[in-house]
């Protein structure tokens, strides 16, 4: 029943949608049919061109993870595993979000709210490698798609060091793996198009 609470915790808080609310109430503007159809941060900024509301989005959404994770730790059981499933099911609903008929965003506020507490060494080194690669190539989307593949790589080849910067600490290995795949997967689904736009532009 917990694994159930937990679930449900982690959907129904990553199901606000925070992007179309906020851009139909202050500028009348439906966020899933303008711009990319994101409903995120950065499309928010880009056809609102308020920065304020790009980031009020982006708080707001990286407030959904932090609190999928609080409220299951101190209400349900302060546990990796179960801390982890509401945040992966927070970062789902966000993503493919029931009331806008399974539009939503990538995924990235969301995640960060969430790892900030319970798994820091995946956000630190998301942050590490995204930085790396935007500052190489200039794309904001590439810099997602590869931060995204090499943390993961990151995590699997030190997962014995970064275990330790897990909180609270997962029970095995195979906790902290399945939670960090599942985690990138669900945000790497919501950047195939932007890569194949990417592959198509190069040739």
């Amino acid at each position: 029943m917990q694994y159930l609470f937990s679930c449900l915790i982690g959907y129904l808080l990553g199901s606000i949608p925070t992007a179309f609310i906020i851009l139909k109430k202050a500028k009348g503007i439906d966020i899933t049919t303008t711009g990319t159809g994101n409903v995120g941060a950065m499309n928010s900024y880009e056809i609102s061109n308020s920065k304020s509301l790009g980031f009020l989005v982006f708080a707001i959404d990286f407030i959904k993870g932090c609190s999928s994770v609080i409220v299951v730790l101190y209400l349900v059981e302060y546990s990796f595993v179960l801390a982890g499933m509401s945040l992966v099911f927070a970062i789902f609903s966000h993503c493919f979000n029931p009331w806008l008929k399974f539009k939503g965003g990538r995924g990235l506020a969301t995640a960060a709210g969430g790892t900030i507490i319970i798994f820091p060494f995946l956000l630190v080194s998301w942050i590490v490698l995204w930085l790396l690669t935007y500052l190489t190539k200039k794309d904001i989307l590439l810099a997602n798609i590869l931060a995204t593949l090499f943390s993961f790589v990151c995590t699997l080849i030190f997962y014995k060091q970064v275990i330790v910067y897990a909180y609270p600490h997962p029970i095995t290995v195979n906790e902290l793996i399945l939670f960090t795949s599942s985690l990138l997967l669900i945000i790497f689904i919501k950047h195939i198009e932007p890569l194949k736009e990417i592959i198509s532009n190069k040739h």
